[in-house]
């Protein structure tokens, strides 16, 4: 990967499109039906890090989270700010009892909260952001943004923010940082960013990586890649860079829209089955909003089956119209919880830690309007 040169632009790309791309299009509305029941909001005050003298951080937000059935516990992996200087991120393990969500304790109660992934090299030295947590064959993962030495120097615009994707080591009980994901020349050009990113372990055992690149001719694309597990998934070793080679565009930009990009890794529905949440940025007033998709993914098949005809989720809490950035509601977690249905956590505002309850009928129902396959 190329840190720290200057490269010159190639001036537009065309990729392989996924089967119901372009009627995708034709099926979405400006318009939302909002099926997400607000559970509860955590504040950065409510938050005590345990190992950091500071004991609050100023805003946490941006919250992905894995649910431990077992313990009955939310383990959430929140993007905190200490300062507001250069807006350095690091990434925090809050764990919240999953009866605080249904007995509405959350917006009440106070939770100890340890960093757990912070800036510690070329790739990530000016923030840890945007964590996306999950599961691959019972392991937790988490593929996060960051903000590589390239992030502020106004004469590189390549690079400038890498997925790097961390696994939880149990014999340590710490996140170790095991790859970066970085991007082709000759398949991307030379990519000014690459964000809103996780794994997805299918039924068929293929390994596909969404992402979010903002490429050299200032488009966002909407993308899943194939990868090789045996290469990304190693343990031991140093930091390495593995490079992606392949990709299929799911979906575009609607007419109203200035750009979307992934929100949660999926759930599954069936074995090949999964839904994902996608937030979307409007033209006019850049107001962050939420549908979903439900994708077909096989070892040599990406498709979109159904999208949400309209959005299912739209700031309307004070502490999501009102924040460091206002109007934002930012998906980065999604899980199955038992018989409760669907549970989401968000960032709110870009200061808050937003959880909501969706029912897996209401979403299913959703997409359902907006059947392509």
């Amino acid at each position: 990967m190329r840190i720290g040169e200057v490269l010159v632009s190639r001036p537009s790309f065309i990729f392989p499109r996924a089967p119901g791309f372009a009627e995708a299009e034709g099926i979405r509305r400006f318009e939302c039906h909002d099926i997400v029941a607000r559970s509860g909001v955590i504040s950065a005050d409510r938050i005590l890090l345990q190992n950091y003298p500071i004991a609050h951080p100023i805003s946490a937000f941006n919250a992905s989270v894995i649910y431990d059935e077992e313990d009955e516990e939310l383990k959430l992996y929140a993007r905190i700010v200490h300062g507001y200087y250069m807006y350095v991120s690091s990434i925090a393990e809050v764990r919240v009892p999953i009866g605080d969500v249904f007995n509405r304790y959350v917006n009440a109660n106070r939770y100890a909260g340890r960093i757990v992934i912070h800036p510690s090299n070329k790739y990530d030295i000016w923030g840890t952001e945007d964590p996306r947590a999950y599961r691959i064959s019972g392991k937790p993962y988490m593929t996060y943004a960051g903000r590589s030495i390239n992030y502020f120097n106004p004469y590189i615009r390549v690079n400038r923010t890498l997925p790097i994707m961390a696994a939880y080591d149990r014999e340590t009980r710490s996140w170790v940082k095991r790859c970066v994901l970085t991007l082709s020349p000759d398949v991307f050009g030379d990519p000014i960013s690459n964000k809103d990113s996780f794994l997805h372990m299918a039924g068929n055992k293929t390994l596909f990586f969404f992402h979010r690149p903002h490429l050299s001719d200032e488009s966002f694309r909407l993308m899943i890649s194939r990868l090789n597990a045996e290469e990304v998934l190693a343990e031991g070793g140093e930091l390495r860079e593995v490079r992606v080679d392949n990709c299929v565009e799911v979906l575009g930009n609607a007419p109203f829209e200035g750009r979307i990009g992934w929100a949660t890794p999926p759930i599954d529905l069936d074995r090949d089955r999964v839904i994902a949440l996608i937030h979307s940025v409007d033209k006019d007033m850049v107001v962050y909003r939420v549908f979903a998709a439900q994708l077909l993914l096989k070892r040599d098949e990406i498709l979109v089956e159904a999208v949400t005809p309209s959005y299912i989720m739209e700031p309307k809490t004070p502490y999501e119209m009102i924040g460091d950035r206002p109007l934002v509601v930012f998906p980065c977690g999604m899980v199955k919880v038992k018989e409760k249905g669907v549970l989401i956590t968000y960032g709110a505002a870009d200061y808050m830690i937003g959880i909501g309850l969706i029912c897996l009928d209401d979403l299913l129902a959703e997409l359902d309007r907006g059947r392509i396959y």
